[in-house]
């Protein structure tokens, strides 16, 4: 039992870490909104912005994904 409890709260800390990343990801490019008055990240002056958005915001969510909760079993 002890080692479950080990790894629940292994899994909860870097479900957290990933989820840290996902919301600074976001907060980042809100931020980056504010500051340059502009929110279309697609012109060439502004493109840096995928540069931090995208990977904090990629590996925040696909992290959040492999470390969900599993599904308890059905008795």
């Amino acid at each position: 039992m002890a080692e479950s409890d080990g790894a629940e709260f292994q899994r909860k800390a870097v479900f957290t870490f990933y989820a840290l990343l996902l919301i600074g990801g976001i907060a980042v490019y809100w931020i980056w909104g504010l500051l340059y008055n502009t929110w279309n990240p697609f012109t060439k002056d502004n493109i840096a912005i995928y540069v931090i958005c995208a990977p904090l915001i990629a590996f925040g969510a696909i992290g959040m994904l492999l470390y969900k909760r599993k599904a308890q079993p059905v008795q």
